[in-house]
């Protein structure tokens, strides 16, 4: 009996302290990253691909709280100034250690990214105050400087320096174009990408010298598929052929939940998803009246109650609820006859043809949104020629402002109700960066003064009023047409512990995951 007992506490004691076997995690997303450039593209797709292979200086858990990264501790030096704490001996891929001087590279290539840069636009610099100690310094008193912070992922310095064989800059942004940086990656996290094949498949390994030790993670290899086509990757998943699915369209909703050796987590989100209309490249969309009509024939309910199967919240403005700019005086306003009237009134009875373009891969239902938006234009005359395309090829398309109208969805960087109109209705500035996905080239003055106004504020009161009075602008003018709000739904086979690693923003953090 004694030695009965004791083999079985030797048992219970390496179950305790040897790791979770290692695993293989088959994953399939709707699109893999255009890039491996971490600054190439603000996009949900670089985010997620950012959080797998590196990690920031600190990151947003499940109940929108910060849990530190790659640095340890920050604290607030003066009205101006927070102070990061780096983590000692935490390793890039190449082997080097990441000091203050990869951070202070990756803060001023930030703000050299025609994307990046409007997130960073009230910041002056961060300063090295030695190897593992960095001040981020804001141009004023700034109310977002940890939600920021999130932004900032550590990449090898080193790796980035020189140039690549063909004598160009190994650190140079190029949109959408072949550089060495969009196919080369080194930086701290828990997985190195091995091989890459875009479209098809790409393999990430379990980076050895990942300095968290205390991740619970036993993945130790991702093979990551693409499939565009939702009911494909559904199919793929019920038939054990794939491990962990996203997106979930809403049609599959209640046929993954009700199907044993599969789990379904879904979140309510944040993420507004919109058309833009292009003032510049059509006078009739110049007309406030007529852009009011547009977003009263558009029945934004109807979409939710029956594309989203209720999957979403049908959505009069930017913020969402619980954001500090929510108004709560601003609902849906579908009504067909109030649409003919000002359509009438600005001149335009007989309506007139316009192009719209739309991505089909890149927003839960996106293709038949747009269709669905393009029928309920037709009914006060508005005549569309709708093109829809992957996200590869169509983020190009937008950044041209290729058509009339364009699709766009946004999830707020720094979950605040500024970071919408930063990008998204501000008036576009080549500089600053604001107004970098304004595709509508909408520009108020007042607006773009209240947002700006906003980022010094740090009364909370007084901001929320700012920011409500910016979403009542933007109603009052319909300075675009908001469909809904998305919700999240991720899929797993039972075993693979996705509960625990995903969250709102829809990064998972998957070297924190456990496979059983």
């Amino acid at each position: 009996m004694k030695t009965k007992i004791s083999l079985l506490m030797v048992a219970l004691s390496l179950a305790v302290v040897l790791p979770a076997q290692a695993k293989t995690l088959r994953l399939a997303y709707d699109a893999d990253p255009v890039s491996l450039d971490l600054h190439e593209q603000l996009s949900g797709g670089t985010l997620q691909l950012s959080h797998m292979v590196c990690d920031p200086l600190i990151r947003w858990n499940q109940d929108l709280g910060f849990d530190p990264r790659a640095a340890s501790s920050w604290e607030r030096i003066n009205e101006t100034t927070v102070r990061f704490n780096l983590r000692k001996g935490v390793k890039h891929h190449s082997g080097r250690e990441m000091t203050a001087k990869d951070v202070v590279f990756t803060f001023n290539r930030l703000k050299q990214s025609e994307d990046f840069k409007g997130i960073f636009v009230n910041f002056e610099g961060v300063n090295a105050v030695d190897d593992y100690t960095v001040d981020v310094v804001t141009v004023g008193p700034y109310p977002l400087v940890e939600h920021t912070a999130t932004y900032i992922f550590p990449l090898d310095s080193e790796f980035y320096t020189g140039t690549d064989d063909r004598g160009l800059d190994k650190s140079e942004i190029v949109k959408h174009g072949d550089s060495f940086a969009s196919s080369n990656i080194s930086c701290t996290g828990p997985f190195t990408v091995t091989s890459r094949e875009q479209g098809i498949e790409v393999v990430f390994d379990r980076f050895a010298d990942y300095w968290d030790t205390d991740s619970p993670g036993n993945v130790d290899q991702i093979i990551f598929t693409p499939i565009k086509e939702d009911p494909t990757r559904v199919a793929a998943l019920l038939a054990g052929d794939i491990d962990f699915a996203a997106p979930i369209p809403p049609t599959d909703l209640d046929r993954i939940a009700s199907t044993e050796g599969v789990d379904l987590v879904t979140m309510s989100g944040t993420r507004i998803i919109t058309f833009q209309l292009n003032q510049k490249r059509r006078p009739e969309l110049a007309d406030p009246r007529v852009r009011l009509a547009i977003v009263h024939a558009v029945n934004n309910e109807g979409i939710v109650e029956k594309i989203m199967k209720k999957f979403g919240t049908a959505a009069a403005q930017q913020s969402p609820k619980g954001y500090q700019g929510h108004n709560e005086n601003l609902k849906p306003r579908y009504d067909l006859e109030k649409a003919k009237a000002l359509m009438a009134e600005a001149g335009y009875a007989d309506g007139f043809d316009v192009t719209m373009m739309a991505p089909n891969n890149r927003y839960v239902n996106d293709a038949k949104i747009a269709e669905a938006v393009a029928g309920m234009l037709a009914k006060i005359n508005i005549r569309v020629d709708l093109t829809t395309m992957p996200k590869a090829q169509y983020w190009p398309k937008f950044d041209e402002r290729a058509a009339d109208i364009m699709m766009i969805g946004w999830h707020s960087d720094t979950e605040d109700s500024a970071n919408f109109s930063e990008f998204l209705t501000m008036t576009p500035d080549e500089e600053t960066g604001y107004g970098q996905y304004n595709s509508g080239n909408y520009s108020n003055a007042e607006l773009d003064q209240l947002v700006l106004a906003s980022a010094s504020e740090t009364d909370p009161a007084k901001r929320t009023e700012m920011l409500q009075k910016v979403e009542q602008i933007l109603h009052d003018e319909a300075a675009f047409v908001p469909l809904h709000w998305q919700d999240r739904a991720w899929a797993a086979r039972s075993g693979v512990n996705i509960a625990e690693i995903v969250n709102v923003m829809n990064f998972p953090y998957l070297g924190d995951l456990v496979m059983e």
